[in-house]
């Protein structure tokens, strides 16, 4: 038994045995130690994410990020019940949490990790409340003074004497240090230089700033840097490192800030990141795609729980600096959640209906706990670039004046059974939220044909990507569809999502014109695709965006495309993810060693 866990079963047996006057101190104690034994195992991700990629090991890849997305709840949900059968008063007792919290921030006030810790503290209270409807703050306290002193230490600067030479690429490109040597140090550093002077032949670059740590995901390494220029502005420097039976390659260069934007994309798996220094790598990223809010960094490098408050403190911040208030999203409304926003904000939030509308076509509505928890699911799989992520809260109270007067009324009369108003609070079992993107019908309404042509595209890809990963929408409705800042197309509705796998693919398409007796898959139990009926199913109103769908996208009217895929995640194949564009890349197909997989676009 290592440590951590040692004291962790010791601050147990110290609750059971202290004194009434003393077991608040004794609680307070034995979350720390709870933490402490938590965070000992959330910071072994990253190093054994690094051993999976030196040994190309995609499944224990998979399997890591999941345990990872995994880990704050499993804590949560074991200890939760433990501490409250110790300690029974703390169940719905303000006074005692109140003190407690006390206690428990004076422990932590000088730690770096002290917002992790706060927040982990209150996910215990909260799954303590459970069932009550008694919110627990999502907050921390103010970062502690060693995270402060220690600002500039997850990144080292090299100045850029006159212009860029192969030694200083030579030296960025060992800063991840890897068991596994390179294929070609020389060569690979010799193409990076000659991407950089194609793309500074106007002006050069002051220094370059390099994190020191490795970002593992999937197959892939990145060295994640940036080009400080004479104005103070920043290039992104991001270079994709991948690993074969030869040694490890730099495959690719990144430097365009939308590039970025969709490697660090919530629609993908988490980065592990070899750095405790977390803050300091979110300020470094925020420099780099400064269009990204703040919250969502944190998320990105695995830290979602404090994302959660970052995210939650960046709405009310944004309402009270605006003047704005939380309003009924633009669009058609949804069918089984109930979505809102304001204009000024970043974040698209949801409610579950207690009922959904008339519009519902699935048969019985399996309830609001059904559709959160397949929020929940899309949060830890891997989301293949194309599926929003869900920052989900659970007992959570916002002040009544950040909604419209009119939004309230509605959301207590289709969500009363998640939602409940109290003076001057409002008061939510679960809230989602999402990114902001355009709605996928209301962006056409506008786009040209080159733009529509484009997001027709992608919106191919996102559905070939989600069902590389299993997962299918059964709800073919292009209102479930939006595209991002950068012309990317995501999936982001959930209440209708199932496994490809358990999908049963049929046609009519063999039928004879005319024949009028009942297909055979018509008396299936489970979830019937017809592909053909695909584009008839997106319900797209422009007749140009459907003709680019049937050209653009034929593979997907076809039952050979989507058995053909069944049959791959049926072998266990793991999906390849190349989530940069193919001129990034610094080697054609025919010179990169050919690995296993199924690409995902």
């Amino acid at each position: 038994m290592d440590s951590t866990a040692q004291q962790l079963e010791k601050a147990y047996g110290q609750l059971s045995s202290a004194r009434d006057d003393g077991r608040i101190a004794a609680t307070a104690r034995l979350i720390l130690a709870i933490f402490d034994d938590f965070y000992a195992q959330l910071c072994e991700y990253p190093y054994r994410a690094k051993l999976a990629f030196e040994t190309m090991d995609p499944h224990a890849s998979i399997r890591i990020s999941r345990e990872r997305l995994g880990l704050y709840s499993r804590y949560i949900s074991e200890h939760g019940p433990r501490i409250l059968e110790a300690f029974p008063a703390l169940a719905n007792n303000a006074a005692i949490w109140d003190t407690l919290d006390r206690l428990f921030v004076a422990m932590i006030v000088d730690r770096y990790e002290a917002d992790i810790a706060f927040s982990f503290a209150h996910s215990l209270r909260r799954n303590i409340d459970h069932g009550l409807w008694k919110p627990v703050a999502y907050s921390f306290p103010p970062p502690s003074k060693r995270r402060a002193f220690s600002m500039a230490a997850v990144h080292r600067r090299w100045p850029v004497n006159g212009r860029i030479d192969i030694e200083l690429i030579l030296t960025a490109l060992q800063m991840v240090p890897l068991a596994v040597p390179f294929r070609d140090l020389q060569g690979d550093a010799c193409r990076i230089l000659e991407r950089l002077n194609a793309l500074f032949r106007a002006d050069t670059p002051l220094a370059l700033d390099i994190v020191e740590a490795g970002f593992f995901r999937d197959r892939t390494a990145f060295l994640v840097g940036r080009w400080v220029m004479p104005d103070g502005t920043f290039v992104p420097f991001v270079v994709a490192l991948l690993n074969s039976p030869e040694g490890v390659y730099a495959d690719a260069v990144l430097h365009q800030v939308s590039d970025i934007h969709d490697l660090f994309s919530s629609a993908l798996a988490n980065f592990h990141v070899t750095t405790r220094l977390y803050y300091q790598t979110c300020v470094f990223l925020f420099s780099i795609m400064p269009r990204r809010p703040f919250g969502h960094h944190y998320s990105t490098i695995g830290f979602n729980h404090v994302g959660k408050v970052a995210i939650l403190d960046e709405i009310i911040g944004t309402v009270r600096s605006s003047g704005q208030k939380l309003q009924r999203s633009p669009g058609a409304p949804g069918t089984v959640a109930l979505g809102f926003t304001f204009e000024a904000c970043s974040y698209h939030l949801k409610v579950i209906r207690d009922r959904p509308t008339a519009s519902y076509k699935w048969g019985e509505f399996p309830g609001v706990n059904a559709v959160i928890e397949k929020y929940r699911v899309v949060h830890e799989i891997n989301r293949a670039g194309s599926m929003l992520d869900n920052v989900m809260y659970f007992n959570l109270r916002l002040d009544r004046d950040l909604f419209e007067p009119a939004l309230l009324e509605e959301i207590l009369r289709e969500a009363r059974g998640s939602v409940q108003v109290e003076g001057d609070g409002v008061f939510i079992r679960s809230l989602i939220v999402q990114l902001k993107i355009i709605p996928l019908p209301v962006y056409l309404e506008t786009a040209s044909d080159a733009g529509t042509q484009a997001v027709i595209a992608s919106l191919g890809h996102c559905i070939r990507n989600n069902a590389a990963t299993d997962i299918f929408n059964k709800d073919l409705d292009s209102r479930n569809y939006g595209v991002g800042r950068y012309g990317r197309v995501f999936l982001f509705d959930y209440d209708a999502v199932e496994k490809l796998t358990d999908v049963k693919i049929r046609t009519n398409s063999d039928r004879v014109p005319g024949e009028e007796a009942v297909p055979d898959w018509y008396f299936e139990d489970g979830v019937i695709f017809l592909p053909e009926e695909l584009e008839y199913g997106m319900q797209l109103k422009n007749d140009f965006a459907r003709r680019c769908f049937r050209k653009q996208n034929a593979d997907l009217l076809s039952v050979e495309y989507w058995q053909r895929v069944q049959r791959k995640l049926q072998r266990g194949e793991v999906p390849e993810l190349r989530v940069y564009p193919r001129a990034a890349r610094l080697l054609g197909e025919a010179d990169s060693p050919r690995r296993s997989g199924v690409e995902v676009r």
